[in-house]
């Protein structure tokens, strides 16, 4: 992996791994936050809080990734951990819910000129390489996630020893991703390049009404509507003192934040070890199985987890076998992300001029389900507790298994090349190469 390449990677996950220390930290902060002078906070306010986020990346993205193209990717992968750093710095300082929901923006904002950005600049210097494209986009995403998983496995133990100020050294860390990108990264484009023209908006609605990607999408937003949930509404009930309604939920608060650290570190071992098995499995299996089955993972997470909510006076064989079940239906379900990101590589090849228009939604359907699965979830959880968080799981996948029959039936015609008035934008696509359909496994 040559220099420029691995500054950007390490730059993502120094970046992620903020992102996912701040989320930790916030929810452990808001849990504790009448011992800092502050107000009592719902999982509602939780959920509102962490919508936030997600509502600033939906919004903004689209329209700093625009301008990355303008200005240079280089540039706006700078402005990025500067947002970062200042937001962590005001969370530290404040127990106003309003000011927090303010830094929760702002700290989306800083994703949203960041992601786009630095995926530009891999488009950019992978140009006419699929090879290094490929291993460059797998490391992007290996860094994403590794940093999120590492920063909200250190948040625990940050926040036994550090507090609030755990946000102050986080700043430092945003600090560190700045100076990667800002002496790591080279401008390839150059001072006096030529930037994008203006993008053709009306080629892009066209592209977002293509059948095919709108029968994804509610199967897509609906899973990471569930890891949404269980990443920001289940951490916060498992420290937060419970209701005495809640008393006989087991799951439900008493839990130190080292603890949730530890659970979580092996839930993500689980959840990694799975990605890698499913993904090898693509020749074999068809996108749409493979989603299936990690929905059905995503059903036994929730049925065994009812079970060990509901298992005290149990005998420690019987809970520690629901245990088991549950990182076996988390390994399970892991599948399910990676082959939905397939089917929508997939959607590109029909429209080969437009790719990164098409996987752009990557990032639309990521905050969609993140902002409805915490509202949701903090609806659920103020109402049910966990139980009311496992409920509103099992419902976000019934939704989730709703247009599989028809993606199942169309699935081998999508990435079939077809005219799609391109030429009304003067960006014509005959002549190109036709990529040939994805080949697809067995029925199976």
């Amino acid at each position: 992996m040559d220099r420029p390449l691995l500054a950007v990677i390490l730059g993502t996950f120094t970046l992620r791994f903020s992102t996912g220390l701040t989320g930790g930290l916030l929810v452990y902060y808001l849990a504790k936050l009448p011992h800092h002078g502050g107000p009592q906070v719902s999982a509602t306010e939780l959920g509102i809080l962490t919508a936030a986020f997600y509502l600033a990346e939906l919004t903004l993205a689209p329209l700093l990734g625009m301008l990355s193209d303008r200005v240079g990717h280089r540039r706006l992968m700078q402005v990025g951990p500067a947002f970062g750093a200042v937001a962590v710095i005001v969370t530290g300082l404040t127990t106003n819910l309003v000011v927090l929901g303010g830094t929760r923006l702002l700290e989306g904002a800083s994703t949203a000129a960041s992601v786009p950005s630095i995926l530009g600049f891999i488009a950019a210097i992978s140009a006419g390489n699929e090879l290094r494209r490929g291993r460059a986009a797998a490391r992007f995403e290996g860094a994403t996630l590794a940093g999120l998983g590492v920063g909200l496995v250190a948040s625990g133990p940050l926040f036994e020893v550090l507090g609030r100020s755990g946000f102050f050294l986080n700043a430092g860390i945003y600090a560190v991703s700045f100076l990667i990108y800002r002496y790591g990264v080279p401008d390839i484009e150059g001072r006096n390049a030529p930037r994008a023209a203006h993008p053709g908006l009306r080629r892009y609605g066209r592209i977002l009404r293509a059948s095919h990607v709108w029968l994804l999408a509610p199967t897509w937003i609906a899973i990471n509507a569930v890891l949404g949930l269980w990443t920001s509404q289940t951490l916060f009930q498992l420290v937060k003192e419970p209701l005495p309604r809640f008393i006989e939920q087991r799951l439900m608060g008493g839990f130190a934040p080292v603890h949730v650290s530890l659970g979580l570190g092996v839930g993500l071992l689980v959840f990694f070890a799975g990605l890698g098995f499913w993904g090898e499995r693509f020749k074999r299996y068809r996108r749409t199985s493979i989603i299936f089955v990690g929905i059905l993972g995503g059903a036994i997470v929730a049925a065994a987890g009812f079970l060990v909510n509901h298992s005290a006076g149990w005998p420690w064989p019987v809970v520690g076998a629901a245990g088991l079940a549950v990182a076996a239906g988390l390994f399970i379900l892991a599948g399910a992300t990676p082959a939905a990101l397939g089917l929508l590589a997939d959607v590109t090849e029909s429209f080969p001029a437009d790719r990164g228009a098409i996987m752009g939604l990557y990032s639309v359907f990521l905050a969609v389900g993140q902002i409805g699965g915490s509202l949701i979830g903090g609806v659920a959880a103020d109402r049910q507790g966990i139980d009311g968080l496992l409920v509103a799981t099992v419902v976000l996948l019934a939704i989730a298994l709703l247009p599989l029959r028809r993606l199942r039936h169309d699935e081998d015609h999508i990435g079939v090349l077809i005219d799609d008035g391109s030429e009304d934008d003067g960006q014509a696509t005959s002549g190109q190469p036709t990529a040939p359909a994805p080949e697809r496994g067995p029925a199976g």
